[in-house]
């Protein structure tokens, strides 16, 4: 626990972290005196001129701390990320490893998934309105289709790459094609496991504000969302608060994605001691 606390402690006081800090402090500053541009030189400048202050933005966001709406929105994004990313881990992976070992299997599945994988996710969100009986289960399964070709393709892609002197070495020594896949394949893959599964969080959050907002936030009761929230400030011309919806989506998405790499650190222990 104390070697815990002594390797943050010495992460917080790095100079990777000092150059964080002065960066975002140093891009708050640049954003609020764009922001009061008009306000401070008499002419407001193109574009960042007409977005709220910083100073502006703290203040509503102060004042939605407290309000329960706004955390319900956390939840149910978040809720809807989960679901959709985990559905698609528990389908994805066994699914590109089957891809990678069978050629059986990838020559009779692999061109569908093909043609079906260039097309967007947000692309499917009134096929999923129209097919799917609530529009929670509409936005859960355009939220799984965001991660689930990423997860298959570098699952595929990593198994792939498998050097076959290994596969080769080990047969020729008797080994099993269970002890092929149990000690090579898969431990061989587990980084492009951990890669898809990283990217594919980051295109989950993207597609599940977009849903969101086209679906009308799903037919929670309470909240709509995160990308629902958004929408509606906009309509409201609470301009401030569209700009706590997207700092909160960045929060939420970079959150998600350290323990994801906290995981793949955990999983992958031979990658870190190189």
């Amino acid at each position: 626990m104390s070697r815990s606390i002594d390797k943050f402690r010495k992460k917080l006081m790095s100079r990777a972290t000092l150059r964080a800090i002065i960066s975002l402090v140093v891009f708050v500053l640049l954003w609020e005196a764009g922001a009061r541009s008009k306000e401070w030189m008499g002419t407001a400048l193109p574009w960042i001129g007409h977005v709220p202050a910083p100073s502006a933005v703290v203040r509503v966001w102060a004042g939605l701390i407290g309000n329960r709406g706004y955390w319900d929105n956390w939840y149910l994004s978040t809720l809807r990320v989960l679901t959709g990313f985990i559905a698609a881990m528990v389908i994805g992976i066994p699914l590109g490893l089957l891809l990678a070992v069978s050629r059986t299997f990838n020559g009779l599945w692999f061109p569908s998934f093909e043609v079906l994988r260039p097309i967007p996710p947000l692309a499917w969100v009134p096929a999923s309105i129209i097919f799917w009986p609530t529009q929670e289960l509409s936005i859960a399964f355009v939220t799984f289709l965001g991660a689930f070709f990423t997860i298959v393709i570098n699952v595929l892609g990593g198994a792939k790459s498998i050097d076959t002197r290994f596969v080769q070495a080990a047969r020729a020594m008797g080994a099993s094609q269970w002890d092929i896949f149990r000690r090579i394949i898969l431990p061989a893959t587990v980084p492009s496991i951990v890669v898809g599964s990283s990217v594919g969080m980051g295109i989950t959050w993207n597609v599940v504000v977009a849903a969101e907002m086209i679906s009308g936030g799903g037919s929670s009761g309470s909240g709509g969302g995160l990308g629902f929230f958004i929408w509606n400030s906009y309509v409201g011309g609470s301009y401030e608060q569209i700009i706590v919806g997207m700092i909160s989506i960045g929060i939420a998405g970079y959150a998600c994605s350290e323990v994801l790499r906290a995981l793949g650190s955990l999983s992958t222990p031979w990658l870190q001691r190189r």
